[in-house]
């Protein structure tokens, strides 16, 4: 089994070479081996939350969630790993037509509306997050900001746009480019980005670019720009946030999921945990703490410093139409961005 675009393991640099370890390397008896691409802030809390619960230790490898999907797929059914959780659903996708992934108990399911799962029950959300745009009302003002994604791409915004198309964040928006305008479509939007684009490394680093007035706009997903808040104060803020209107793709809604895998040793005490993180208990953690995404349970509330999703009213493009990021990683690579 491989995964079509080799070439995103190398811009991980580094990163793809090594795999941050918190606790041992495996799991045995009662413990579990988390593979968290989510950001290990919270899943740190999430996971010291399921120990005292049940009393099941949660190891935890922590990478970027296409690096460890990548990983995963190397190690087939030989893997150590017990559950997977990573920041989009394309990864999930991959595993799930590789056959990786175990289906999820009914009752964990029944936690969140099954929009937010997969057809066949092997993955379910925890999180949504928003794409949007930072920018800096110094450079350009709210009235002449973009009202589609696409318009990014055309000659007014050449090195004005800041973006990060090597961030694991990058390639959904790219599907959903392709799911909604078609291939063509997304081929010259990305031509364009090649042309106006100032490339970083991730999306942190997009939303401090934009804040000191280095570019006009940067492609980001929304809590990077909450975090950047929290760190500099508002004081430090001299950029803003935009989501595009009308349902526009450039505000797409992603999925942050967990999966079981099938080859874990340890399917019980997997299963709770991927229970655990649906749960009301869990998706509370989520919502109050420093993430600043939206939980996907009814009724628990986002860190209510961010805009209501309602307001926000992003788009929405089911995980099978977004598809596994192998298309969308393809064009990007041909585009030269990456």
């Amino acid at each position: 089994m491989s995964r079509a675009p080799g070439y995103w393991l190398s811009a991980m640099g580094a990163v793809a070479a090594t795999i941050a370890l918190a606790g041992c390397g495996s799991s045995s008896g009662n413990s579990i081996l988390l593979y968290n691409g989510q950001h290990p802030q919270v899943t740190a809390e999430l996971a010291s939350a399921f120990e005292k619960q049940t009393g099941i230790q949660v190891n935890v490898r922590t990478n970027d969630g296409i690096v460890l999907a990548d990983q995963l797929l190397q190690e087939g059914s030989s893997s150590p790993a017990d559950v997977y959780l990573t920041e989009n659903s394309p990864e999930l996708e991959d595993l799930e037509e590789h056959g990786l992934l175990a289906k999820l108990e009914p009752s964990t399911l029944a936690q969140v509306p099954a929009r937010y799962e997969s057809t066949s029950g092997e993955w379910a959300g925890i999180a949504l997050r928003v794409s949007a745009l930072a920018y800096d009302p110094s450079l350009v003002s709210a009235g002449s900001l973009p009202k589609s994604l696409l318009e990014l791409g055309e000659p007014r915004w050449k090195g004005r746009v800041a973006l990060a198309p090597t961030d694991s964040d990058f390639p959904p928006l790219v599907g959903a480019v392709i799911a909604q305008y078609g291939k063509p479509a997304a081929v010259k939007w990305l031509a364009g980005l090649k042309r106006n684009g100032q490339l970083y490394q991730d999306d942190e680093s997009v939303v401090a670019a934009v804040n000191r007035g280095n570019t006009a706009v940067g492609i980001i997903n929304h809590y990077y720009w909450y975090r950047l808040r929290l760190e500099v104060g508002t004081k430090g803020m001299h950029s803003a946030l935009y989501f595009f209107p009308d349902h526009n793709v450039g505000s797409l809604e992603n999925i942050s999921g967990v999966a079981v895998l099938k080859t874990s040793k340890h399917q019980r005490q997997a299963q709770a945990f991927a229970k655990f993180l649906l749960s009301a208990a869990g998706e509370r953690i989520l919502g109050h703490g420093l993430d600043f995404e939206y939980p996907t349970r009814p009724g628990v509330a986002p860190n209510p410093q961010v805009t209501p999703l309602a307001k926000v009213a992003p788009a929405t493009i089911s995980p099978s139409r977004l598809g596994n990021d192998q298309e969308a990683a393809q064009l990007v690579q041909e585009s030269g961005l990456a």
